[in-house]
């Protein structure tokens, strides 16, 4: 019996097999739904920077012409940098603004006891249909990061770390109270998008991570009572057990070039959901028939035995190929559907 798009992805962020892998996305930029779709550009400069935040009839629309089982909703606290809109409306992060304690008392975030902050939300997850609807948003490590810009913010690591603590303090504590209200919306997935390493290794040591992190972590994690999903790209592995011990029902996407997701699928496929992770270099320069032989061998590898969400291996940036991002779609209809008739 077919399943709902809710359904398929539940069943898989419970290490199931579903009836079909899930296809979800993380983010689709504004100029790739504008050539899928052929929608207009946002009307100001201004617009560009959150161009990648959808009404939910937007997202519903997308997910349907893309045949993906998730919707996402943003809410995150905002960060202190320097902002500008790149080719195609991307948003870079620039100098951080919070320099020294001095610089606390700027720091000002909505108020997270405020039911008018989460009014947009609650009607987008009261209309999501028959999609899993995802609330994303980031716990604090990388908002912090960024606001401190990252060179300060490794200067203060080893001259002020009390300094540190303070910025990340208040983005976990706003997030704790966020998670709480969030999680009773009507949403089916929690998802953290903080970065916290490199291609080859992670920002900042294992023992920095449980003493700086993990701790602040465990605190969001009392208040998340739905499945959570830790995105982060490049390599995570010193400290992934760490994140599985929070409880997490997932992880994404499984950077190319820095962690092998067929080797994680061996050792924790029975603890974690995977999702990830097609190659976006072939989404961008690739063929049509790249993108089916991409998505085929990750079904066939990863997708045994349940607990396997196809996705790009970050978000549909605006520079893919378009008639890539359809194949990657196709594919995952094709070849996805349980029990699994793959062959190499």
């Amino acid at each position: 019996m077919a399943m709902s798009s809710r359904e398929r992805v539940l069943a898989a962020l419970r290490r199931k097999e579903p009836d079909r892998i899930p296809y979800c996305e993380l983010g689709v930029d504004r100029a790739m739904a504008e050539r899928l779709m052929g929608w207009g550009k946002p009307k100001s400069q201004a617009a560009n920077l959150e161009a990648n935040v959808y009404s939910v009839e937007e997202a519903k629309a997308i997910a349907s012409y893309l045949q993906m089982d998730n919707i996402c909703y943003v809410l995150r606290a905002p960060v202190y940098a320097h902002k500008r809109a790149g080719q195609d409306g991307r948003l870079f992060y620039g100098e951080g603004m919070i320099k020294t304690e001095a610089d606390l008392s700027s720091l000002q975030l909505p108020d997270p006891h405020d039911d008018a902050l989460y009014a947009e939300a609650e009607g987008f997850a009261r209309q999501k249909g028959e999609y899993a609807a995802w609330l994303v948003t980031r716990i604090g490590i990388f908002s912090t990061m960024l606001s401190l810009g990252l060179e300060n913010f490794c200067l203060a690591l080893h001259d002020n770390r009390p300094f540190i603590e303070a910025v990340l303090d208040r983005y976990c504590d706003w997030t704790a109270v966020v998670a709480e209200h969030v999680c009773q919306l009507g949403f089916d997935v929690f998802v953290s998008t903080d970065d916290m390493a490199f291609k080859t290794t992670p920002f900042f040591s294992p023992a920095l991570f449980r003493e700086l992190v993990l701790p602040r972590y465990r605190r969001v994690a009392e208040k998340i009572t739905i499945p959570w999903i830790i995105h982060s790209d490049g390599n995570v592995m010193p400290f992934l057990d760490d994140l599985v011990s929070l409880g997490i029902a997932g992880l994404h996407p499984f950077e190319k070039g820095a962690m092998d997701i067929r080797a994680v699928k061996r050792q924790y496929g029975d603890r974690l959901c995977l999702l990830g992770n097609v190659d976006l270099n072939i989404l961008g320069l690739g063929t049509v028939e790249d993108v089916d032989k991409e998505v085929r061998e990750l079904i066939r590898d990863v997708g045994p035995g349940g607990g396997f969400i196809v996705t790009s291996g970050n978000s549909l940036a605006g520079y893919l190929q378009p008639e890539n991002v359809l194949a990657l779609s196709r594919a995952v209809q094709r070849y996805g559907r349980y029990p699994l008739g793959v062959q190499s």
